[in-house]
């Protein structure tokens, strides 16, 4: 691409028609994407490490019942909560696309001799076998799938997990996703030392739009190398759920005994309060819950 394309670009762009999202299977990108995994500056991609160790008892104590099983995470990133459930006694398989992220992980369990294996596959094409206690996929990404792909994971997940096994899904709130896409355009600028986009210095123009129908925000960046005048662009769509829908889904699955909780702690945090959806554990078949 070129400086024209920018100029010439579609306004609005349709959902989905840019790129199926950024390119997080890239191995130079996920390689920059680790690094903000790990910083603990920031919130941006995972949550600092002190968050995730209180998130991590909880769902130990509260969801489990404190009673080791076998866990599966979808879209587990560098492995920060499986290699913690991994050690309070739990058996863990994590599955993301990203190779750094994965390498991580495994160098992780491997270092630590954990119970944790990793697969680096698509959450929507990975097999995901049987035998699990609990499903996972936290942190919003729940919400970057098309409603189809999010379903048949779904249905995936329902028949992964023992009788009485539970899901625990985390998507962003309906007001997040709608805020994302009415935020407008921006541009940002990266010196010598590049950023998460590109690894020089680059001019970054971010583009949002929401989408009414089918309740939905896009993304696009055009990532221009200053050195060379090369435009780069990438694009994300990003599906809205109320909470009815996110129960239907669920339903629809086959799951029962939805719950939801607001916040991977239980209660409502001050800090999570404006950008995630309730949390939502539903089980394969009913029981009690603690």
């Amino acid at each position: 691409m070129n400086l024209e394309d920018i100029h010439k670009r579609s306004l609005p762009p349709a959902p989905w028609a840019e790129g199926e999202n950024i390119p997080w299977s890239d191995a130079e990108f996920s390689r920059r994407m680790l690094a903000e995994h790990l910083d603990q500056a920031h919130d941006r991609a995972s949550r600092r490490f002190e968050t995730i160790d209180r998130q991590v008892d909880w769902i130990h104590r509260a969801v489990l019942d404190a009673i080791p099983t076998r866990i599966l995470e979808l879209t587990c990133g560098p492995g920060l909560y499986t290699s913690r459930l991994a050690r309070l006694g739990h058996t863990c398989v994590g599955i993301d696309y990203a190779p750094a992220s994965i390498r991580y992980a495994q160098q992780t369990a491997t270092r630590e001799s954990l119970a944790c294996t990793y697969q680096l596959q698509d959450v929507r094409e990975a097999e995901y076998g049987t035998g699990y206690g609990l499903m996972m996929m936290v942190n919003g990404q729940f919400n970057v799938f098309r409603r189809n792909e999010a379903t048949a994971i779904l249905q995936k997940a329902y028949a992964a997990l023992l009788p009485g096994g539970w899901l625990l899904v985390e998507p962003q709130k309906f007001s997040t996703v709608e805020s994302t896409g009415r935020s407008g355009t921006a541009w940002d600028s990266c010196g010598e030392g590049g950023g998460l986009f590109h690894p020089g210095p680059h001019l970054c123009l971010t583009e949002s739009f929401w989408h009414a129908e089918p309740q939905a925000a896009t993304q696009r960046f055009y990532v221009i190398d200053t050195r060379t005048g090369q435009v780069t662009r990438h694009a994300m769509t990003t599906e809205a759920y109320t909470d009815e829908q996110i129960r239907s889904a669920l339903i629809g699955a086959g799951f029962a005994n939805v719950r939801f909780f607001p916040s991977l702690v239980g209660v409502e945090t001050e800090d999570e309060g404006q950008r995630f959806h309730f949390v939502a554990t539903a089980a394969k078949e009913p029981r009690e819950s603690s």
